[in-house]
């Protein structure tokens, strides 16, 4: 089979799963208890008349198939309904400020984690069993089992409380007037600095691992074996033959952190006052504003989707064996 065959049917297979789960997007929450509305309309000072018409302009009195279908077609025509707690469109909510402060924070970390990911594990593989090896590895792990949470209030105490060269929190300095936009990034980049640095040391250790363990094992192959007998030079060796092939796996685990940037990182983004689609989402389960939780939790599952579409057709063009 095929490139141009595997991706068809890989796209038809991602379309099937759309739908899937777009389905069970929708079951999930009603068959969560209570009434979605019970925390806003049960109030002493809401007459009986204004909670059947809170009632009818969310829709909730008419029957559940009814409801599914005018939540299918709303999905998918970029209508995800008016928030419980905000009243107001989800699609301001989502298509905002809010998720532009998540993806900066998410593709910033990603990226730089990704970076010194690679770099120190294809270092510490090629030179397995050193001091720099060793080094590498338990500092990987250490990162890679830290709470993220924990690392985000170490480096605000020593770093914001202790020495106060970061904020405390939030996106951009409250009540400071910015003469001009550089002042304004440079501001947006100081608060953007603590979170940032929380993700890519969290992210960082897992990757340094996966390529390292990866390039260890690509080092053992019998190919390679085959090309130092034959005089392959090292920097060859290194990076046309080992490290195509020790991509692989990294290649996934990208796709799905990058697919999740609309999820936001909620323990961090929490921890930090980012404003960001994290807190948006740990307000909307405590407040349990389910149109926003909705709407949020299948752009998430389309971007899973897409992300390992794409993931797939770079796996067939790193390695044609996987045709099939």
């Amino acid at each position: 089979m095929g490139l141009r065959e595997y991706a068809i049917r890989r796209a038809i297979e991602c379309v099937v799963l759309l739908i899937l789960a777009t389905t069970l997007n929708f079951f999930i929450f009603r068959l969560m208890p209570g009434n979605p509305l019970a925390m806003y309309i049960e109030n002493p000072m809401f007459k009986a008349e204004t909670k059947q018409l809170l009632i009818k302009r969310f829709g909730l009195d008419r029957p559940l198939w009814e409801q599914f279908l005018i939540y299918f077609k709303n999905m998918f025509t970029g209508y995800y309904g008016i928030s419980f707690r905000y009243l107001k469109p989800v699609s301001e909510l989502i298509f905002g400020p809010r998720l532009f402060n998540t993806v900066v924070l998410m593709m910033s970390s990603t990226l730089l984690a990704v970076l010194l990911g690679v770099i120190f594990g294809v270092v510490s593989a090629w030179r397995r069993g050193t001091k720099v090896d060793v080094s590498s590895l338990v500092v990987g792990l250490v990162l890679y089992s830290m709470p993220v949470f924990w690392l985000g209030l170490l480096i605000l105490l020593v770093f914001a409380y202790y020495f106060g060269i970061l904020p405390f929190g939030g996106t951009i300095t409250r009540g400071l007037h910015h003469q001009n936009l550089l002042h304004y990034i440079a501001d947006y980049l100081w608060h953007l600095l603590a979170p940032m640095t929380t993700l890519t040391l969290i992210n960082f250790g897992s990757y340094l691992l996966i390529v390292r363990n990866t390039m260890l094992d690509v080092l053992t192959q019998d190919y390679m074996l085959t090309a130092v007998a034959i005089g392959v030079d090292k920097r060859t060796l290194l990076f046309s033959y080992a490290m195509r092939n020790a991509m692989l796996p990294l290649v996934t685990i990208v796709a799905i952190n990058l697919a999740f940037v609309m999820s936001g990182a909620v323990i961090t983004e929490t921890v930090f006052s980012w404003y960001g689609m994290g807190r948006l989402i740990y307000s909307s389960v405590m407040e349990r504003d389910y149109p926003v939780l909705e709407a949020t939790f299948w752009f998430i599952a389309v971007m899973v989707i897409i992300a390992n579409f794409i993931a797939d057709i770079v796996y067939a063009y790193l390695d044609p064996r996987i045709r099939y």
